[in-house]
Protein backbone atom coordinates (compact mmCIF):
# COMPACT_ATOMS: atom_id res chain seq x y z
CA UNK A 1 0.00 0.00 0.00
CA UNK A 2 2.85 2.35 0.87
CA UNK A 3 4.49 1.62 -2.48
CA UNK A 4 1.28 2.51 -4.34
CA UNK A 5 0.80 5.75 -2.37
CA UNK A 6 4.40 6.71 -3.03
CA UNK A 7 3.94 5.92 -6.72
CA UNK A 8 0.77 8.02 -6.74
CA UNK A 9 2.62 11.04 -5.29
CA UNK A 10 5.44 10.56 -7.79
CA UNK A 11 2.97 10.21 -10.66
CA UNK A 12 1.13 13.40 -9.70
CA UNK A 13 4.46 15.27 -9.42
CA UNK A 14 5.52 14.04 -12.87
CA UNK A 15 2.19 15.11 -14.37
CA UNK A 16 2.45 18.53 -12.73
CA UNK A 17 5.94 19.02 -14.25
CA UNK A 18 4.65 18.21 -17.74
CA UNK A 19 1.21 19.85 -17.82
CA UNK A 20 0.90 20.18 -21.61
CA UNK A 21 1.84 16.56 -22.21
CA UNK A 22 -0.57 15.42 -19.48
CA UNK A 23 -3.41 17.46 -20.98
CA UNK A 24 -2.79 16.08 -24.47
CA UNK A 25 -2.68 12.55 -23.05
CA UNK A 26 -5.94 12.70 -21.13
CA UNK A 27 -7.73 14.55 -23.96
CA UNK A 28 -8.26 11.32 -25.89
CA UNK A 29 -9.68 9.56 -22.81
CA UNK A 30 -11.86 12.60 -22.02
CA UNK A 31 -13.41 12.66 -25.51
CA UNK A 32 -13.89 8.90 -25.58
CA UNK A 33 -15.54 8.80 -22.15
CA UNK A 34 -17.81 11.74 -22.96
CA UNK A 35 -18.84 10.08 -26.23
CA UNK A 36 -19.53 6.82 -24.42
CA UNK A 37 -21.74 8.44 -21.78
CA UNK A 38 -23.61 10.57 -24.36
CA UNK A 39 -24.22 7.65 -26.72
CA UNK A 40 -25.53 5.48 -23.87
CA UNK A 41 -27.98 8.24 -22.86
CA UNK A 42 -28.97 8.86 -26.49
CA UNK A 43 -29.80 5.19 -26.94
CA UNK A 44 -31.89 5.09 -23.77
CA UNK A 45 -33.55 8.40 -24.59
CA UNK A 46 -34.39 7.34 -28.15
CA UNK A 47 -35.86 4.08 -26.90
CA UNK A 48 -38.02 5.89 -24.31
CA UNK A 49 -39.08 8.54 -26.83
CA UNK A 50 -40.06 6.03 -29.52
CA UNK A 51 -41.70 3.78 -26.94
CA UNK A 52 -43.80 6.74 -25.78
CA UNK A 53 -44.85 7.53 -29.34
CA UNK A 54 -45.84 3.90 -29.90
CA UNK A 55 -47.83 3.95 -26.66
CA UNK A 56 -49.64 7.06 -27.91
CA UNK A 57 -50.91 4.96 -30.80
CA UNK A 58 -52.27 2.43 -28.30
CA UNK A 59 -50.35 -0.67 -27.29
CA UNK A 60 -53.51 -2.80 -27.30
CA UNK A 61 -54.86 -1.75 -30.72
CA UNK A 62 -55.36 -4.17 -33.60
CA UNK A 63 -55.71 -2.90 -37.16
CA UNK A 64 -57.79 -4.87 -39.67
CA UNK A 65 -57.19 -4.13 -43.38
CA UNK A 66 -58.81 -5.61 -46.51
CA UNK A 67 -56.44 -7.74 -48.58
CA UNK A 68 -56.49 -8.82 -52.25
CA UNK A 69 -57.15 -12.52 -52.79
CA UNK A 70 -56.11 -14.99 -55.46
CA UNK A 71 -59.04 -16.03 -57.69
CA UNK A 72 -58.68 -18.42 -60.65
CA UNK A 73 -55.01 -17.66 -61.10
CA UNK A 74 -55.59 -13.90 -61.28
CA UNK A 75 -55.05 -11.34 -58.55
CA UNK A 76 -58.49 -10.01 -57.69
CA UNK A 77 -59.26 -6.85 -55.70
CA UNK A 78 -61.43 -7.18 -52.63
CA UNK A 79 -63.73 -4.18 -52.64
CA UNK A 80 -66.01 -3.88 -49.66
CA UNK A 81 -64.74 -7.01 -47.91
CA UNK A 82 -64.22 -5.15 -44.62
CA UNK A 83 -67.40 -3.43 -43.52
CA UNK A 84 -68.96 -1.62 -40.58
CA UNK A 85 -71.06 -4.72 -39.94
CA UNK A 86 -67.82 -6.71 -39.53
CA UNK A 87 -66.82 -4.22 -36.85
CA UNK A 88 -70.19 -4.53 -35.10
CA UNK A 89 -69.92 -8.32 -35.17
CA UNK A 90 -66.43 -8.17 -33.64
CA UNK A 91 -67.58 -5.78 -30.90
CA UNK A 92 -70.56 -8.05 -30.17
CA UNK A 93 -68.89 -11.47 -30.28
CA UNK A 94 -65.20 -11.04 -29.37
CA UNK A 95 -65.03 -11.15 -25.57
CA UNK A 96 -61.43 -9.87 -25.50
CA UNK A 97 -62.30 -6.77 -27.56
CA UNK A 98 -63.36 -3.63 -25.68
CA UNK A 99 -64.44 -1.64 -28.73
CA UNK A 100 -64.18 -1.35 -32.52
CA UNK A 101 -63.87 1.77 -34.69
CA UNK A 102 -64.52 2.03 -38.43
CA UNK A 103 -62.62 4.47 -40.63
CA UNK A 104 -62.58 5.91 -44.15
CA UNK A 105 -60.09 8.57 -45.17
CA UNK A 106 -58.99 10.81 -47.99
CA UNK A 107 -57.14 14.07 -48.63
CA UNK A 108 -59.17 17.15 -49.50
CA UNK A 109 -59.72 20.90 -49.29
CA UNK A 110 -61.43 22.42 -46.27
CA UNK A 111 -62.61 26.01 -46.69
CA UNK A 112 -63.64 28.65 -44.16
CA UNK A 113 -64.34 32.14 -45.48
CA UNK A 114 -61.41 33.20 -47.63
CA UNK A 115 -59.05 30.57 -46.21
CA UNK A 116 -58.58 26.98 -47.24
CA UNK A 117 -56.26 24.13 -46.32
CA UNK A 118 -55.36 20.75 -47.76
CA UNK A 119 -55.72 18.21 -44.97
CA UNK A 120 -56.59 14.63 -44.07
CA UNK A 121 -60.33 14.00 -43.87
CA UNK A 122 -61.50 11.06 -41.78
CA UNK A 123 -64.93 9.48 -41.60
CA UNK A 124 -65.08 7.66 -38.26
CA UNK A 125 -67.52 6.50 -35.61
CA UNK A 126 -67.42 7.58 -31.96
CA UNK A 127 -65.29 4.69 -30.56
CA UNK A 128 -62.41 5.94 -32.75
CA UNK A 129 -61.70 8.82 -30.38
CA UNK A 130 -61.24 6.81 -27.18
CA UNK A 131 -59.44 3.97 -28.98
CA UNK A 132 -56.93 6.41 -30.50
CA UNK A 133 -56.86 8.51 -27.30
CA UNK A 134 -58.00 11.71 -29.00
CA UNK A 135 -59.28 14.11 -26.32
CA UNK A 136 -61.49 17.12 -27.02
CA UNK A 137 -60.02 20.51 -26.14
CA UNK A 138 -62.96 22.72 -27.17
CA UNK A 139 -66.57 21.84 -27.79
CA UNK A 140 -67.68 18.21 -27.72
CA UNK A 141 -68.00 15.04 -29.77
CA UNK A 142 -70.99 14.57 -32.04
CA UNK A 143 -73.77 12.31 -30.76
CA UNK A 144 -75.02 8.84 -31.70
CA UNK A 145 -77.95 10.55 -33.40
CA UNK A 146 -75.56 12.57 -35.57
CA UNK A 147 -74.02 9.29 -36.74
CA UNK A 148 -77.42 7.74 -37.35
CA UNK A 149 -78.84 10.60 -39.46
CA UNK A 150 -75.47 11.49 -41.08
CA UNK A 151 -75.48 15.11 -39.92
CA UNK A 152 -73.04 17.61 -41.36
CA UNK A 153 -70.92 18.06 -38.25
CA UNK A 154 -67.15 17.82 -37.85
CA UNK A 155 -64.28 18.04 -35.41
CA UNK A 156 -61.07 19.85 -36.33
CA UNK A 157 -57.49 19.16 -35.37
CA UNK A 158 -55.61 22.11 -33.79
CA UNK A 159 -53.44 22.66 -36.88
CA UNK A 160 -56.46 22.97 -39.20
CA UNK A 161 -58.35 25.09 -36.65
CA UNK A 162 -55.45 27.54 -36.40
CA UNK A 163 -54.95 27.72 -40.17
CA UNK A 164 -58.63 28.42 -40.82
CA UNK A 165 -59.62 30.54 -37.82
CA UNK A 166 -56.40 31.80 -36.25
CA UNK A 167 -56.95 32.54 -32.55
CA UNK A 168 -60.76 32.56 -32.87
CA UNK A 169 -62.85 29.77 -31.37
CA UNK A 170 -63.99 27.59 -34.31
CA UNK A 171 -66.76 25.80 -32.38
CA UNK A 172 -70.11 26.60 -33.95
CA UNK A 173 -68.50 27.99 -37.12
CA UNK A 174 -69.07 26.61 -40.60
CA UNK A 175 -66.44 25.02 -42.86
CA UNK A 176 -66.99 23.68 -46.34
CA UNK A 177 -65.77 20.24 -47.32
CA UNK A 178 -66.31 19.65 -51.03
CA UNK A 179 -69.69 21.19 -51.77
CA UNK A 180 -71.16 20.62 -48.31
CA UNK A 181 -71.13 22.97 -45.31
CA UNK A 182 -70.19 21.35 -41.99
CA UNK A 183 -70.69 22.80 -38.51
CA UNK A 184 -67.65 22.54 -36.23
CA UNK A 185 -68.66 20.94 -32.92
CA UNK A 186 -65.22 20.43 -31.41
CA UNK A 187 -61.43 20.71 -31.60
CA UNK A 188 -59.08 17.92 -30.49
CA UNK A 189 -56.23 18.47 -28.06
CA UNK A 190 -52.79 18.93 -29.59
CA UNK A 191 -50.72 15.73 -29.89
CA UNK A 192 -47.69 16.84 -31.95
CA UNK A 193 -45.93 14.61 -34.44
CA UNK A 194 -46.28 10.86 -34.60
CA UNK A 195 -43.51 8.25 -34.53
CA UNK A 196 -43.28 8.58 -38.33
CA UNK A 197 -43.08 12.39 -38.36
CA UNK A 198 -46.75 12.91 -39.28
CA UNK A 199 -48.59 15.91 -37.81
CA UNK A 200 -51.28 14.29 -35.65
CA UNK A 201 -53.14 17.61 -35.40
CA UNK A 202 -53.59 18.15 -39.15
CA UNK A 203 -56.98 16.50 -39.73
CA UNK A 204 -60.74 16.85 -39.76
CA UNK A 205 -63.14 14.19 -38.47
CA UNK A 206 -66.80 13.66 -39.36
CA UNK A 207 -69.38 10.88 -38.91
CA UNK A 208 -68.52 8.02 -41.24
CA UNK A 209 -72.02 8.00 -42.80
CA UNK A 210 -71.75 11.68 -43.63
CA UNK A 211 -68.29 11.10 -45.11
CA UNK A 212 -69.57 8.27 -47.28
CA UNK A 213 -72.61 10.24 -48.45
CA UNK A 214 -70.94 13.58 -49.25
CA UNK A 215 -67.13 13.43 -49.33
CA UNK A 216 -66.17 10.10 -50.92
CA UNK A 217 -69.01 7.80 -52.03
CA UNK A 218 -68.17 4.16 -51.40
CA UNK A 219 -69.91 0.81 -51.47
CA UNK A 220 -72.50 0.55 -48.67
CA UNK A 221 -70.84 -0.14 -45.34
CA UNK A 222 -67.30 -0.45 -46.76
CA UNK A 223 -64.42 0.84 -44.65
CA UNK A 224 -60.71 1.32 -45.26
CA UNK A 225 -59.82 -0.09 -41.87
CA UNK A 226 -61.19 -1.37 -38.58
CA UNK A 227 -59.44 -0.58 -35.30
CA UNK A 228 -60.14 -2.90 -32.40
CA UNK A 229 -58.99 -2.26 -28.84
CA UNK A 230 -58.41 -5.36 -26.73
CA UNK A 231 -59.52 -5.29 -23.10
CA UNK A 232 -55.85 -5.06 -22.04
CA UNK A 233 -52.36 -5.51 -23.43
CA UNK A 234 -52.33 -9.04 -22.02
CA UNK A 235 -55.41 -10.04 -24.03
CA UNK A 236 -54.22 -8.65 -27.37
CA UNK A 237 -53.24 -12.05 -28.78
CA UNK A 238 -56.57 -13.56 -27.74
CA UNK A 239 -58.40 -10.63 -29.31
CA UNK A 240 -56.40 -11.15 -32.52
CA UNK A 241 -57.42 -14.81 -32.68
CA UNK A 242 -61.05 -14.01 -31.96
CA UNK A 243 -61.20 -11.33 -34.66
CA UNK A 244 -59.62 -13.68 -37.19
CA UNK A 245 -62.09 -16.44 -36.35
CA UNK A 246 -65.10 -14.12 -36.59
CA UNK A 247 -64.04 -12.60 -39.92
CA UNK A 248 -63.17 -15.97 -41.48
CA UNK A 249 -66.62 -17.21 -40.52
CA UNK A 250 -68.38 -14.07 -41.80
CA UNK A 251 -66.41 -14.06 -45.07
CA UNK A 252 -66.86 -17.83 -45.53
CA UNK A 253 -63.13 -18.53 -45.66
CA UNK A 254 -62.57 -22.24 -45.15
CA UNK A 255 -59.55 -24.31 -44.18
CA UNK A 256 -56.19 -22.97 -45.34
CA UNK A 257 -57.67 -20.58 -47.90
CA UNK A 258 -56.00 -17.16 -47.99
CA UNK A 259 -57.77 -14.51 -45.95
CA UNK A 260 -59.14 -11.39 -47.60
CA UNK A 261 -58.08 -9.35 -44.56
CA UNK A 262 -54.93 -8.72 -42.54
CA UNK A 263 -54.56 -7.99 -38.85
CA UNK A 264 -51.64 -5.92 -37.56
CA UNK A 265 -50.94 -5.14 -33.94
CA UNK A 266 -49.05 -2.43 -32.08
CA UNK A 267 -47.17 -5.21 -30.28
CA UNK A 268 -45.43 -6.05 -33.56
CA UNK A 269 -44.40 -2.43 -33.97
CA UNK A 270 -43.21 -2.23 -30.36
CA UNK A 271 -41.14 -5.38 -30.77
CA UNK A 272 -39.54 -4.10 -33.99
CA UNK A 273 -38.92 -0.71 -32.40
CA UNK A 274 -37.25 -2.28 -29.35
CA UNK A 275 -35.01 -4.47 -31.52
CA UNK A 276 -33.99 -1.55 -33.76
CA UNK A 277 -33.18 0.82 -30.89
CA UNK A 278 -31.30 -1.92 -29.02
CA UNK A 279 -29.14 -2.76 -32.04
CA UNK A 280 -28.56 0.93 -32.73
CA UNK A 281 -27.51 1.49 -29.11
CA UNK A 282 -25.05 -1.42 -29.30
CA UNK A 283 -23.61 0.00 -32.52
CA UNK A 284 -23.17 3.49 -31.10
CA UNK A 285 -21.70 2.17 -27.85
CA UNK A 286 -19.26 0.12 -29.94
CA UNK A 287 -18.19 3.27 -31.79
CA UNK A 288 -17.76 5.14 -28.51
CA UNK A 289 -15.75 2.23 -27.09
CA UNK A 290 -13.44 2.41 -30.12
CA UNK A 291 -12.84 6.09 -29.35
CA UNK A 292 -11.89 5.08 -25.79
CA UNK A 293 -9.42 2.53 -27.16
CA UNK A 294 -7.95 5.22 -29.43
CA UNK A 295 -7.55 7.40 -26.33
CA UNK A 296 -5.80 4.46 -24.62
CA UNK A 297 -3.37 4.17 -27.53
CA UNK A 298 -2.66 7.88 -27.03
CA UNK A 299 -1.90 7.21 -23.37
CA UNK A 300 0.51 4.41 -24.33
CA UNK A 301 2.35 6.55 -26.89
CA UNK A 302 2.76 9.48 -24.53
CA UNK A 303 3.93 7.17 -21.75
CA UNK A 304 6.52 5.65 -24.08
CA UNK A 305 7.77 9.15 -24.83
CA UNK A 306 7.82 9.87 -21.10
CA UNK A 307 9.90 6.74 -20.45
CA UNK A 308 12.36 7.77 -23.17
CA UNK A 309 12.70 11.28 -21.72
CA UNK A 310 13.14 10.04 -18.16
CA UNK A 311 15.55 7.19 -18.87
CA UNK A 312 18.34 8.79 -16.81
CA UNK A 313 15.93 9.37 -13.87
CA UNK A 314 14.92 5.70 -14.05
CA UNK A 315 18.57 4.65 -14.11
CA UNK A 316 19.33 6.71 -11.00
CA UNK A 317 16.39 5.19 -9.13
CA UNK A 318 17.40 1.67 -10.10
CA UNK A 319 21.05 2.28 -9.13
CA UNK A 320 20.16 3.47 -5.61
CA UNK A 321 18.05 0.43 -4.84
CA UNK A 322 14.66 0.77 -6.52
CA UNK A 323 13.31 -2.57 -7.67
CA UNK A 324 11.77 -3.35 -11.05
CA UNK A 325 8.36 -3.57 -9.42
CA UNK A 326 8.76 -0.07 -7.98
CA UNK A 327 9.42 1.37 -11.44
CA UNK A 328 6.64 -0.72 -12.97
CA UNK A 329 4.12 0.47 -10.35
CA UNK A 330 5.27 4.10 -10.69
CA UNK A 331 4.61 4.30 -14.42
CA UNK A 332 1.52 2.10 -14.26
CA UNK A 333 -0.02 4.35 -11.59
CA UNK A 334 0.88 7.38 -13.71
CA UNK A 335 -0.98 5.90 -16.71
CA UNK A 336 -4.02 4.95 -14.57
CA UNK A 337 -4.12 8.42 -12.97
CA UNK A 338 -4.08 10.01 -16.42
CA UNK A 339 -6.87 7.74 -17.63
CA UNK A 340 -9.02 8.26 -14.54
CA UNK A 341 -8.65 12.05 -14.63
CA UNK A 342 -9.59 11.98 -18.31
CA UNK A 343 -12.49 9.67 -17.53
CA UNK A 344 -13.84 11.88 -14.72
CA UNK A 345 -13.59 15.02 -16.86
CA UNK A 346 -15.23 13.10 -19.72
CA UNK A 347 -18.12 12.06 -17.46
CA UNK A 348 -18.65 15.65 -16.35
CA UNK A 349 -18.56 16.90 -19.95
CA UNK A 350 -20.80 14.08 -21.17
CA UNK A 351 -23.37 14.61 -18.39
CA UNK A 352 -23.53 18.34 -19.15
CA UNK A 353 -24.05 17.67 -22.85
CA UNK A 354 -26.74 15.05 -22.10
CA UNK A 355 -28.74 17.57 -20.08
CA UNK A 356 -28.38 20.13 -22.89
CA UNK A 357 -29.35 17.63 -25.60
CA UNK A 358 -32.37 16.47 -23.57
CA UNK A 359 -33.64 20.05 -23.33
CA UNK A 360 -32.92 20.75 -27.01
CA UNK A 361 -34.51 17.55 -28.35
CA UNK A 362 -37.26 17.35 -25.71
CA UNK A 363 -36.29 13.73 -25.08
CA UNK A 364 -36.35 11.93 -21.70
CA UNK A 365 -32.54 11.96 -21.39
CA UNK A 366 -30.50 11.85 -18.20
CA UNK A 367 -26.98 10.70 -17.27
CA UNK A 368 -27.09 6.98 -16.51
CA UNK A 369 -25.46 5.82 -13.28
CA UNK A 370 -24.67 2.51 -14.96
CA UNK A 371 -23.01 4.31 -17.90
CA UNK A 372 -20.96 6.52 -15.57
CA UNK A 373 -19.74 3.58 -13.48
CA UNK A 374 -18.96 1.56 -16.59
CA UNK A 375 -17.09 4.49 -18.17
CA UNK A 376 -15.04 4.98 -14.99
CA UNK A 377 -14.20 1.27 -14.87
CA UNK A 378 -13.25 1.20 -18.56
CA UNK A 379 -11.04 4.27 -18.09
CA UNK A 380 -9.15 2.52 -15.29
CA UNK A 381 -8.83 -0.70 -17.31
CA UNK A 382 -7.53 1.24 -20.32
CA UNK A 383 -4.96 2.94 -18.08
CA UNK A 384 -3.72 -0.47 -16.89
CA UNK A 385 -3.89 -2.14 -20.31
CA UNK A 386 -2.17 0.60 -22.29
CA UNK A 387 0.15 1.74 -19.51
CA UNK A 388 1.58 -1.72 -18.86
CA UNK A 389 3.88 -1.83 -21.91
CA UNK A 390 5.60 1.53 -21.21
CA UNK A 391 5.79 0.69 -17.48
CA UNK A 392 7.35 -2.72 -18.19
CA UNK A 393 9.80 -1.16 -20.62
CA UNK A 394 10.84 1.34 -17.94
CA UNK A 395 11.18 -1.41 -15.34
CA UNK A 396 13.38 -3.55 -17.63
CA UNK A 397 15.91 -0.80 -18.36
CA UNK A 398 19.53 -1.63 -17.56
CA UNK A 399 20.62 0.89 -14.85
CA UNK A 400 24.13 1.30 -16.34
CA UNK A 401 22.83 1.91 -19.86
CA UNK A 402 20.15 4.23 -18.53
CA UNK A 403 22.72 6.36 -16.65
CA UNK A 404 24.71 6.85 -19.86
CA UNK A 405 21.74 8.53 -21.54
CA UNK A 406 22.07 12.33 -21.63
Amino acid sequence: MTVVLGALVTALSALARNKLRAVLTLLGILIGTAAFVIVWALGSGASSFIGGKVSDLGANILYVFPQPTQASGARAKTVGRITENDGKAIAREAVSVAGVASMLSTMGQVVAGDKNVQTSIYGVNLPYFWIRKFDIDKGALWTDTDELVKTKTCILGPTVATQLFGNQDPVGRIVRVGRSPYRVVGVTKARGTSLFGEDQDDHIFMPIGSFRARVMPTAPGRVDMLMAASTSEDTTNRANNQIESILRQRHRIRGDSASDFKINSQADLQSAQHEITTQLSYLLIGVAFVSLVVGGIGVMNIMLVSVAERTREIGIRLSIGARENDILIQFLVEAVVLSLIGGILGMILGSSMIIGLGLALDWPMAPSAAALLFAAAVSGVIGVAFGFLPARRAAKLDPIEALRVE
